[in-house]
C-alpha cells in the first residue's frame, strides 16, 4: 500500500535521513553515551539498510560504533551504573562482527555476557531493572536484554542464554499481566516497598503504552533467533499472541493509533502516543509475517500504519513525527498523562523505522 505515492520503505528512508542530516555520529543524543535511545534508532537504520542496500545507513551505524568503542574493545563513555539500557545498542555488533571479524566488537559482546551472568535478581530470579532499582522488573528490560541474549546464544553457541531470556519473559508474563484486560503493567516490585507499587501485588498502577511496546517487540525479535526446535519457543509464541490480542481491543477506532495509557482512551486528557503505536504495529505485522497470526489481523496493521503516516508533517525534506512521550519512569495515571510530548525523539523515530521496515517486509514476504 502506497500513501502519497510512497512505500513504507520510502518513509523509513526519509525518517532515517532526517535524523542523519541533523546529527553526526558524534552528536547523536544522548551525546557520549552508549544507550538504548540511539540503539532503537540505529536498529531501525539497520533494517532500512538491509531492505534498501544503501551503504550510507550501514556506514552511519559502523561509524557510531567506532566512535564509542576504543582500540581495546571497551566502550569509552558508558554509564557507571548497572543497567540494561546501556547494553541494548550492542545488537548491531553481531552483524558487524560476523562480516568484519573485528575483535573489538566481540570483546564488547563478551563483556556484556559477563554482566548478564552476575546481574542481581529478585527473590524469584527476575533481573533488577537497574542497580538503583532493586527487586524491580520493568517491561522495558525484556527489549533491552532479550534480543542480545538470544543473539549471543545463537552466534556463539551459548544455549544457556536462551534459558535466561525465557525465565525473564515468563516472570513478566506471570507476575505483570492483568487477568481482566490481558495487558501488562509497566513495572513490578517483588519486594513491594517502592512508593509506586500496590503493597499486595507489587505492581505499578497503569498500562503505559511504550512499555508494552518494548515487551511485544522483544518477543517478536527473540523469535528471530530462538531455534525452531527449542522446547521453550512455544512459550514466546503464546506470550506474543496474548499481548497482541489484548492490544487490538484498545486500538482507537477513529485514528488507528493507541493511547499513552492504553486502556483509558475514553478519558479526554489521555492522548494518542506515536511511539507505542509504531511498536504495536511492528509486532502485529511481524507476527503475521511469521505465520503466528492469521492474515485477517492485517486489517489492524493497515489501519494503524495509515493513521501514523497521515499524522506526519514535513519541513522541507525533513519528516516530523509528533506526540512522542519522552523517556519515562513509573508513576500514576496523571504522571503518564503529564509527560512531555516531543518531535523526532529517537524513541519515536526508531519505532517509526521499525514499523515501516516491518510493514514493507510483511507485505513483500506474505504477499499482502
Amino acid at each position: 500500500m502506497e500513501i502519497n505515492g510512497k512505500t513504507a520503505l520510502d518513509y523509513a528512508k526519509m525518517g532515517a535521513d532526517t535524523i542523519m542530516r541533523k546529527f553526526s555520529v558524534e552528536e547523536l543524543p544522548p551525546v557520549n553515551r552508549f544507550h538504548y535511545h540511539q540503539g532503537v534508532f540505529l536498529s531501525g537504520v539497520e533494517r532500512t539498510y538491509l531492505l534498501s542496500g544503501e551503504k550510507k545507513y550501514y556506514n552511519y551505524i559502523k561509524n557510531w560504533m567506532d566512535h564509542h568503542i576504543d582500540e581495546n574493545g571497551k566502550i569509552k563513555n558508558n554509564d557507571n551504573g548497572l543497567q540494561f539500557d546501556d547494553m541494548m545498542p550492542s545488537i548491531m555488533l553481531f552483524n558487524l562482527y560476523n562480516e568484519l571479524k573485528d575483535e573489538r566488537y566481540k570483546k564488547v559482546l563478551d563483556d556484556f555476557s559477563l554482566l548478564v551472568d552476575m546481574w542481581p535478581t529478585n527473590a524469584k530470579g527476575g533481573f533488577w531493572h537497574k542497580d538503583i532499582r532493586p527487586n524491580q522488573m520493568w517491561l522495558d528490560g525484556l527489549y533491552m536484554i532479550g534480543p542480545y541474549c538470544v543473539m549471543y546464544a545463537k552466534y556463539f553457541n551459548k544455549p544457556y542464554y536462551y534459558e535466561i531470556v525465557c525465565r525473564q519473559m515468563n516472570l513478566m508474563k506471570q507476575n505483570m499481566t492483568d487477568p481482566k484486560t490481558g495487558l501488562l503493567y509497566h513495572a513490578w516490585d517483588d519486594s513491594k516497598v517502592i512508593e509506586w507499587c500496590d503493597k499486595k501485588t507489587g505492581l505499578s498502577q497503569e498500562f503505559w503504552g511504550r512499555a508494552i511496546g518494548w515487551y511485544a517487540v522483544a518477543i517478536m525479535d527473540i523469535l528471530d533467533f530462538l531455534p525452531e526446535d527449542n522446547p521453550r519457543r512455544h512459550e514466546f509464541i503464546s506470550a506474543g499472541i496474548d499481548v497482541i490480542n489484548a492490544l487490538i481491543r484498545f486500538q482507537d477506532i477513529k485514528s488507528g493509533l493507541w493511547f499513552q495509557v492504553v486502556d483509558k482512551g475514553d478519558r479526554k486528557e489521555n492522548w494518542l502516543e506515536t511511539s507505542c503505536s509504531c511498536l504495536y504495529t511492528y509486532a502485529i505485522a511481524k507476527a503475521v509475517k511469521k505465520g503466528l497470526l492469521h492474515k485477517s489481523y492485517v486489517k489492524y496493521v493497515h489501519f494503524s500504519y495509515e493513521g501514523i503516516i497521515k499524522s506526519l508533517n514535513f519541513i522541507g525534506d525533513d519528516l516530523i513525527i509528533s506526540n512522542i512521550c519522552i523517556g519515562t519512569g513509573v508513576g500514576d495515571y496523571q504522571f503518564y498523562i503529564d509527560r512531555p510530548r516531543v518531535e523526532n525523539d529517537l524513541h519515536g523515530m526508531g519505532a517509526f523505522l521499525l514499523m515501516c521496515t516491518e510493514y514493507y517486509d510483511m507485505r513483500k514476504r506474505a504477499n499482502i
